[in-house]
């Protein structure tokens, strides 16, 4: 039996059995497997982030834990207690004010006159109330003194008020204990109602903001007071003029040319002097 025979045959057991006896090596092909077809899962459509349903987290036990995983939140901070802000003191009253008091002003000094003439009572002319200098400037015993003096000597003389035809009587203002009731103009004292009946002067310059609202009535800044010529009743309605204080022009020399302006106003208002 050849080769071909042998592979040909279908050999039961027994004949298998025989042919190993005899040695004769029997080859026979394992037949295939038939294929065993398998149907394949219908694709399923994965929806997109916008369309996937809202729901619970998925919860994971703590072996299935990721480093990725959101950390646990944190406790919401303690409230801090804010401080309580003090309650604002209440405004004071204004202590009540004494009536009667007023501005003091010194006794009239007769500038550019020899010393026998500047006792001689002579009407007219230039009446200049100013406040009082500084403490420095009067250390001399002089109404005026130093730089102030020099400036207001220089004022005087550039309206030509040094040759001694006009008189130039000047007085100094400060305050007294009390400057009459809160928001009232402080009034001047009567002394200066007597000073100006004796010189009966044609014009009356205030300089500086005590003068000037005193003799003004007027509570107004100094800025305001400018400018114009207001009658003075307690002298016959003669005009007053209010200008800066010559310390004052010193520390702001740019107030000058509004100073100049006024000396010149003032001299427009002046009777001339017979």
């Amino acid at each position: 039996m050849t080769d071909t025979a042998v592979h040909t045959l279908r050999l039961d057991a027994r004949q298998r059995a025989m042919l190993d006896e005899m040695g004769v090596k029997v080859w026979w092909p394992v037949p295939p497997e038939p294929e065993i077809e398998v149907e394949a899962e219908p694709e399923v459509p994965v929806a997109a982030d916008s369309d996937m349903p809202e729901g619970p987290p998925l919860e994971l036990d703590d072996r299935d834990q990721s480093y990725d995983a959101p950390p646990p939140p944190r406790p919401a901070p303690a409230p801090v207690a804010r401080p309580v802000a003090a309650p604002a003191p209440r405004p004071v009253a204004p202590a009540p004010v004494a009536q009667g008091a007023a501005v003091l002003v010194e006794a009239p000094c007769r500038l550019y006159a020899d010393k026998a003439d500047a006792a001689a009572p002579v009407q007219g002319g230039w009446l200049v109330v100013a406040d009082m200098p500084p403490e420095a400037d009067g250390r001399h015993g002089e109404p005026f003194a130093g730089d102030a003096g020099r400036l207001l000597d220089n004022m005087l003389r550039a309206l030509k008020l040094h040759d001694g035809r006009t008189p130039v009587h000047l007085m100094r203002t400060h305050r007294g204990v009390a400057a009459g009731q809160p928001g009232s103009p402080q009034p001047i004292d009567a002394a200066f109602d007597a000073h100006a009946a004796a010189l009966a002067p044609s014009i009356v310059l205030a300089m500086g903001p005590l003068a000037a609202q005193s003799l003004m009535q007027s509570r107004d800044p100094l800025g305001k007071l400018r400018g114009r010529a207001v009658p003075l009743a307690s002298a016959n309605g003669v005009p007053v003029v209010a200008t800066y204080h010559p310390a004052y022009l010193l520390r702001n020399p740019a107030d000058k040319a509004r100073a100049w302006a006024d000396l010149c106003l003032a001299a427009e208002q002046a009777t001339p002097t017979a």
